[in-house]
């Protein structure tokens, strides 16, 4: 069983640190001041007065065979905070913003820790409902740092307490077919209140960051929830995902494995090969990130180095990456496609560079406007988003219908024009205006609905 969960643990860690540290990979970066946006289940308290979440909910179908075992490992990041300290003239230690070293620019910052709860069931005690509650303690760590041989500073890293539960249960499905429908039900059940109106970064300590479930059977297989079988049609259509979506994992054809994420992937996903490690900044491509990362300047990685441990790695992986490496990440067909669809479709980010508001200064994204169907549109305009099949991914499709604001008209390298938009009655929708990110849609996938 672990050897089959080792197998797609590569691809459960790019879940786990999606964006993670977004580039430049600097606390100060306003990009890095409102982080961890996927699968954060925050304590029960915190999350009835917010758009965020205590739990999250699998279901999906197996076919396990007899005297079979399932296997499950919940997977996530316990927010470290990390506090920087000076030494004082008195030798005493004093809180300070940041702590300049000759090799890096020490600076606070929440760092992530991975941890793992892991059950092992028989497939029969689910008929009956079991669950794993889980209590993790509060913890204080602190490091010296020196120069020279001579202490300077320290650092003061705590962790506060967290507990949880995960719950599973199988039924069977009706008819002539031996398969069951698995519930898997993952809560946040920490006691932590908070203190009047509490802010988001008081409550993530306490947050389960990241979290996705693995399931394996020792003994069976799953079925897709996105292409299963005709006769398993309408009960996996009754099957009820909330906050994350589970899919065959591992290698092409295997089916005993399933990553149960909240982010939304396709069946047996997997890393490019041409990869050259974690970057973790989820809205880039990795060459981009690879020279821009190496273009920053000394003191920019400095302040990398000193703001987390993986943010200095992905510095050293840019310096030190070879002519070669860089030449593989240029790119690479997988697969041929009509290129005369049109390109584009919403996502979180645009697939090209967009305005330099240092090159042409008659393009503002904040006033330009595009007409549709005898309307002219642009920011504070509303429209009805309707996908285009062709060019579009699974998230795209799900808003299909949904009324939305639009932020700018952009105008991309091609000549394309591409509206920036934020989803009506999304509660998350403010989050995303403040780090400006955008669904993104070409005005063919659009109908007017008037001026907000």
């Amino acid at each position: 069983m672990d050897a089959r969960l080792e197998a797609v643990r590569q691809i459960a860690d790019a879940v786990l640190f999606e964006g993670y540290v977004l580039y430049p990979y600097r606390a100060s970066a306003a990009k890095n001041q409102l982080r961890w946006q996927f699968g954060v289940l925050v304590p029960p308290a915190y999350g009835k007065d917010s758009a965020e979440h205590a739990y999250q909910r699998t279901e999906c179908l197996m076919e396990p065979k007899r005297g079979a075992r399932l296997a499950v490992e919940l997977r996530f990041l316990r927010a470290q905070r990390k506090t920087v300290q000076e030494v004082a003239e008195d030798g005493s230690y004093e809180t300070v913003p940041r702590l300049e070293l000759r090799d890096r620019v020490v600076v606070p910052w929440d760092e992530g820790v991975e941890e793992r709860v892991r059950v092992l069931v028989p497939v029969t005690d689910l008929l009956g409902g079991t669950s794993r509650a889980f209590r993790l303690p509060a913890r204080q760590d602190q490091e010296g740092l020196d120069e020279s041989g001579v202490r300077v500073g320290r650092l003061l890293r705590a962790r506060e307490e967290l507990s949880g539960v995960i719950r599973l249960s199988a039924r069977h499905i009706p008819g002539p077919y031996s398969a069951l429908r698995l519930t898997a039900v993952v809560e946040n059940t920490s006691a932590w209140q908070g203190m009047g109106e509490a802010r988001r970064d008081a409550a993530l300590p306490h947050s389960l960051v990241s979290a996705h479930l693995l399931l394996a059977l020792d003994r069976g297989s799953f079925l897709s929830v996105t292409d299963p079988p005709r006769w398993a049609e309408g009960a996996v259509a009754e099957c009820r995902n909330e906050h994350t979506w589970p899919v065959l994992a591992g290698a092409s054809g295997r089916d005993d494995v399933v990553l149960s994420s909240p982010i939304i992937l396709e069946d047996h996903p997997h890393i490019a090969p041409e990869s050259p490690g974690a970057l973790y900044d989820a809205t880039e491509i990795d060459e981009i990130l690879a020279l821009r990362t190496a273009a920053l300047t000394d003191q920019e990685k400095r302040e990398a180095r000193g703001t987390d441990d993986r943010a200095g790695a992905v510095i050293d992986l840019a310096d030190s990456m070879p002519p070669e490496v860089l030449e593989r990440l240029h790119g690479a067909v997988r697969a041929l496609r009509d290129i005369s669809a049109p390109s584009g479709g919403g996502c979180d980010a645009p697939p090209q560079p967009w305005w330099d508001p240092g090159g042409d200064t008659d393009v503002d994204p904040a006033r330009d406007r595009v007409l549709i169907d005898g309307h002219q549109i642009g920011a504070g305009s509303r429209v009805l988003l309707g996908p285009g099949r062709r060019r579009t991914d699974a998230q795209d499709l799900f808003l299909a219908g949904r009324a939305a604001l639009v932020e700018a008209v952009l105008h991309d390298v091609d000549g394309s024009v591409h509206l920036a938009v934020t989803v009506e009655d999304d509660p998350g929708a403010d989050l995303w205006r403040l780090q400006g990110r955008f669904r993104y849609f070409q005005p063919d996938e659009v109908t007017p609905l008037g001026e907000a």
